[in-house]
This record gives C-alpha cells, sequence and structure tokens, in this order.
C-alpha cells in the first residue's frame, strides 16, 4: 500500500540542465534510483489543484503565512474515470510539511468534491484522513477545479536514510481548462526550457555530503511553488494587465 502520511522538511533549489548532468552521477554514489525511475526514466505526476472562486487559498499561500494549506487530486499518469488516484491535503506549518492522502476511484472524486457528499469509505480508502478532506471540503464550501498540473519525475532515496529523497521536476504543463485528470496530460509550460526543480526531502537534518555538493555547485534554496508560480505568471500578470488597461481607459 502506498504510504499515506508524510511529515517531512522540503528544499527546494532551480537548476539548470548542466547542473543536473554534473550532480546526478555523484548523488548515485550514496543514493539509490527510485523504482519508478529505473535506467534514468521519469514518470508523471499530474493534480488537480482546488480552490476558491477568488483563489483563496492560493492567495494566502504566497503571503508565506506561517500555516498554509492546499487540497489536490494526483495521478500517476494519465488515468480513466474508474481508475484509482489520490486525493490530499498538504499543509505547511513553519517550514514542516504534513501530507496525508487516500485513495479513491477517480469518478468517486469528481462527485465528491462537486457535492460534498462523503463516499463510504472502501477498501484502500483511508477513513481518517477522509474526514479531514471533508472537514476542509465544508470549511471551503466553494471550492472547484482551478489547476490543472503536471511534470516529469526522476527520484531517488538515500542508501543509508532511506527518508532522505531528491527528486528532480522538469517539463512543468499547466492549463486553467479541461480541468480533469482524465482529459490527458497537457498544457503550457511553466518554466523555460533547460530548468529544473530539484527538492530535497528529509526528515532530519541533510546528510554532510549533500551539504558539500551543494556548496560545490554554488547550489542555493529558493522559494518556489509549482501553483503559486503559475498562479503568479497567469492570473496576477493578467488582473496587472487589466488594471492598467482599465487606467488608461479612465484618462482619456
Amino acid at each position: 500500500m502506498a504510504i499515506e502520511v508524510f511529515n517531512r522538511q522540503e528544499e527546494k533549489f532551480i537548476i539548470s540542465d548542466d547542473v543536473y548532468r554534473s550532480i546526478k552521477p555523484q548523488l548515485e554514489e550514496y543514493m539509490e534510483v527510485d523504482s519508478h525511475s529505473r535506467n534514468g526514466d521519469f514518470y508523471t505526476i499530474c493534480n488537480i489543484y482546488y480552490d476558491t472562486p477568488n483563489n483563496e487559498m492560493i492567495r494566502k499561500s504566497i503571503e508565506k503565512p506561517a500555516y498554509k494549506e492546499k487540497l489536490r487530486l494526483r495521478s500517476y499518469g494519465t488515468v480513466g474515470l474508474r481508475d484509482k488516484v489520490f486525493l490530499e491535503i498538504k499543509k505547511k506549518f513553519n517550514g514542516s510539511v504534513n501530507k496525508r492522502r487516500t485513495s479513491i476511484i477517480l469518478e468517486d472524486a469528481y462527485r465528491y468534491i462537486e457535492t460534498k457528499q462523503k463516499p463510504e469509505a472502501r477498501y484502500l480508502m483511508n477513513e481518517q484522513v477522509l474526514d479531514e478532506i471533508d472537514y476542509m471540503l465544508h470549511r471551503y464550501p466553494s471550492l472547484q477545479p482551478a489547476l490543472f498540473l503536471s511534470y516529469d519525475r526522476n527520484a531517488m532515496f538515500g542508501i543509508e536514510d532511506k527518508n532522505f529523497r531528491i527528486t528532480f521536476d522538469n517539463n512543468i504543463r499547466t492549463r486553467r481548462y479541461d480541468l480533469s485528470l482524465d482529459k490527458g496530460n497537457y498544457g503550457d509550460l511553466l518554466l523555460p526550457t533547460g530548468l529544473w526543480i530539484m527538492e530535497a526531502k528529509l526528515n532530519n537534518t541533510a546528510p554532510l555530503w549533500f551539504a558539500e555538493l551543494l556548496s560545490r555547485y554554488k547550489i542555493y534554496p529558493a522559494t518556489f511553488s509549482k501553483y503559486g508560480e503559475e498562479y503568479r505568471k497567469t492570473v496576477l500578470h493578467n488582473d496587472t494587465i487589466h488594471i492598467k488597461l482599465e487606467n488608461k481607459l479612465n484618462c482619456i
């Protein structure tokens, strides 16, 4: 059964193709490739993020409060209505990340979020997590699909510390239409070609060898949220253009 509860620290870095190609072999001296990333393969993660009509959750998130939360529906690759997906709550408090998720059939997830009628817990569903999601849905009764976001991932975990993970994400694709996981995996690229999001996921402190590797290649932590970046580039950017246009028209 897939792990359904995560409590950890996460640190993100934005790196170039050259840095990725340079550090990957060095990481392999201390880490093993995830089972989904054998032979250098990438696997695709697809998400639907939920928000209110006025984007309340992501607006709060990019203000960098001590506590923030998100609700998303996640699949590994493109799925059909009868396939299993994961409904997740992701919370962050003072830098510590807590992720809780339950497996659910895709069409049941759609129905649940639309009607706010909690489904009866079935095989492989986590009833406690379902209760927490239900609580969130009733705190935010207007939650609706807001963004499709997918990316290709290569992942590794520590040989000595299995809880230490490194992931590399690229080809981040987004769209604000066709907001369903069964509609296909496509959208506009979020970042310029040649940039990667490297993320370190750990329970305690990072290994010394990893800190030395970051120092050697001058890799520095970056404040980056895929959903937050998309919101800034599309919604906020378009709002700014609209306001400027209105101001010009008012001056005529």
